[in-house]
């Protein structure tokens, strides 16, 4: 976040910078498994694809609360870095890696003692159960390793260091690959090895990913970090949509293998060869999901950041953007699916293999009818991430269940028991309902978008251009003032008289400007309104406003500390305007509208928040004489002549 901009750098160029690692590191995600798959197909034969295929569902089990709580948190902290809230970004992480130490546990104790039931519910079958017993518990004693790492990419994507993330998951796969033929092959320990050489390289991820705990760029972990409380909640909500994305995968993927096992036996393929060909394609299939999903998850910190920050023009730009990649890298897939499924499917398979001509066969028939239309289920992915990414958990939530639990499975089920279609019913099922939830999700999708930017500011303050008539030596007076004192219609007057600019609510453009904060955003956090809440980013973005117009131009300003940010500037005029409490009510009364009973709380409650203020950006005391070089009632003189006063003053000390 340091080195990349999320609020003013080009969208290209933070995609490019984001998404590509992210894209990496999902797509080796699912290189982890199709490695095992393609060796242990050439090694095993197709019973052992089957056992991988069998025991995915509890890797989507691992990997969805890995996201339930990773993506949560990364998206928690994004938005909270959005709005200047580090010390809440630093809560979400640490919070988070406690509860993913917990689950990672439970989850692995849990699944481990269930496994010999577990498998059979996940569609095994008896020729397959004794090669799903032997890989499925070696991959549940690495489970915690890799729930850990895969919630800490999430959140390592976030905090602005994707390609850290994407090594770490590069060393792992390469650890992988290279040992899977060695414990295969040469050992000869058939699915035991590749199990063993996929926890091998999550251990080495894992440990990767701890190191990053000291390297955080924008928060700082500490004690309190990780005590636990209610917000753990909001922040797994943040993940929901992820999660339950998952969970409707893992719910379709154990549908379907016992679709597959059930039908398959009723045809000339038997029971083992569609359930082994459906965790092939399904391998394969990942690799698009992996992309899309990567690239989704990789815009998430940019639309989480700005959409914080109020820049909803800069987020419906960059969910264009990706939407449109998206949809590319989906006709691409699916153009790859449908004119080489064979040779797709021939990786996973020896040509000697007793079952060869029927694998290659039923898989020609799946990437011609369930993966048909594939290339429309982009557009429902992308917009749930996306969405999510906006806090709008809810919809984000419906869009991820709409094609694998609303329309799917109940349309497997009518084509393979109404209308007895068999193991082809299940497979048409797929393309069917990719065609109805892209249009719901176009609808859902849609609209969200619309309402973008209908709330961006009505009445935005231009950009001041410098009208300076002012021919005499350089000069800047800094006005800081009791609310209602008249301090502001002074600078106003000086300004005018003098014939140099002012500065008050002007400095919100430019500020916008300099730090890609919207206008809204800066007008809400305006030091009238700071009530609790201070933004270094703001702060940071107006001091460099006026240090830069210090630099080239005489003006007069009204508060934002500028008295503190320019007081080495030699051509600085400090000046503090009070007034009596009286003539305060009567200011606030007439022209702000306060009421008579309130105005003098509200005034000393405005003051108050100022000094606060001027009090955590300068370590100084506001009413502190020592700070400005003239202090003026302003009742004394009157708000016209304490102008002429301080012009008077100028004049005589230029």
């Amino acid at each position: 976040m340091k080195k990349l901009d999320l609020g003013k750098e080009n969208i290209n160029k933070l995609l490019i910078s984001f998404s590509i690692p992210c894209v990496i590191s999902m797509l080796i995600n699912s290189i982890y498994n199709i490695v095992d798959q393609i060796f242990i197909g050439k090694g095993v034969g197709t019973l052992g694809n089957g056992s991988t295929n069998v025991i995915f569902p509890l890797i989507i089990i691992f990997n969805a609360f890995a996201s339930l709580v990773g993506t949560g948190a990364a998206s928690n902290m994004s938005l909270k870095l959005g709005e200047g809230k580090k010390d809440e970004a630093s809560k979400s992480i640490g919070q988070s890696l406690i509860i993913t130490f917990i689950i990672s546990i439970l989850l692995s104790v849990t699944s481990y003692i269930f496994l010999p039931k577990l498998v059979y519910l996940f569609g095994c079958t008896d020729n397959v159960y004794k090669y799903a017993l032997d890989y499925g518990r070696i991959i549940i004693i690495g489970a915690p390793f890799m729930i850990i790492y895969s919630s800490l990419s999430n959140i390592i994507r976030a905090d602005g260091s994707p390609k850290y993330s994407m090594i770490m998951l590069i060393i792992g796969a390469i650890i992988n690959i290279i040992l899977d033929p060695i414990f295969i092959f040469i050992f000869k320990l058939g699915v035991k090895g590749g199990a063993l050489a996929t926890i091998i390289g999550q251990i080495v991820s894992f440990i990767i990913a701890l190191l990053y705990l000291k390297k955080f760029k924008s928060i700082t972990l500490n004690k309190k970090s990780f005590k636990l409380d209610k917000n753990i909640f909001k922040i797994l909500s943040l993940g929901l949509s992820s999660f339950i994305t998952q969970g409707t995968v893992l719910v379709l993927f154990v549908f379907m293998n016992n679709m597959m096992t059930k039908y398959g036996a009723l045809s000339k393929f038997g029971e083992d060869i569609p359930l082994s060909v459906y965790g092939v394609i399904s391998k394969i299939n990942s690799l698009f999901i992996s992309t899309v999903l990567g690239i989704s998850i990789g815009a998430q910190p940019i639309v989480g950041f700005n959409y914080g920050s109020g820049n909803e023009i800069r987020v419906k730009e960059t969910i264009k953007k990706v939407l449109i990649i998206n949809l590319t890298v989906g006709i691409i897939f699916n153009l790859i699916f449908v004119l080489f499924p064979k040779n797709l499917a021939g990786i996973f398979i020896s040509s000697t293999d007793p079952n060869y001509e029927l694998f290659m066969e039923f898989a020609e028939l799946m990437c011609h009818s369930f993966l048909l239309l594939t290339a429309l289920n982009a557009f429902e992915m992308t917009g749930s991430i996306l969405i999510q990414s906006l806090g709008k958990v809810k919809k984000a939530t419906a869009l991820s269940f709409i094609r694998q639990i609303i329309l799917l499975i109940p349309i497997s089920l009518f084509l393979c028991i109404v209308l007895k279609k068999g193991i082809y019913g299940v497979l048409y099922a797929g393309c069917i309902s990719d065609i109805l939830c892209f249009i719901i999700a176009i609808f859902l999708v849609g609209s969200e978008y619309k309402n973008l930017g209908k709330n961006k500011d009505l009445n935005l303050i231009e950009e001041p251009t410098c009208k300076n008539k002012y021919n005499g030596k350089h000069i800047i007076i800094t006005i800081s003032r009791e609310y209602a004192s008249g301090g502001r219609y002074v600078g106003k007057l000086l300004a005018d008289s003098l014939g140099i600019n002012f500065y008050d609510k002007e400095i919100i453009s430019l500020s916008a400007k300099e730090s890609g904060l919207s206008q809204k955003y800066i007008t809400e956090r305006d030091e009238t309104k700071r009530k609790s809440e201070n933004d270094d980013r703001l702060f940071i973005a107006e001091s460099n406003v006026i240090k830069k117009l210090a630099q080239k131009e005489s003006f007069v300003i009204v508060g934002r500390c500028a008295d503190y940010i320019l007081k080495d500037n030699k051509y600085t005029l400090k000046i503090f305007l009070y007034s009596d409490d009286k003539s305060k009510i009567n200011r606030a009364v007439k022209y702000y509208g306060l009421e008579k009973a309130n105005a003098l709380k509200e005034i000393k409650s405005i003051n108050k928040s100022r000094e606060k203020h001027y009090k955590y950006y300068t370590n100084r005391e506001w009413y502190n004489l020592e700070n400005y070089d003239l202090m003026i009632n302003v009742d004394k003189l009157g708000v016209e002549q304490t102008a002429d006063y301080i012009k008077e003053f100028i004049e005589k000390n230029r």
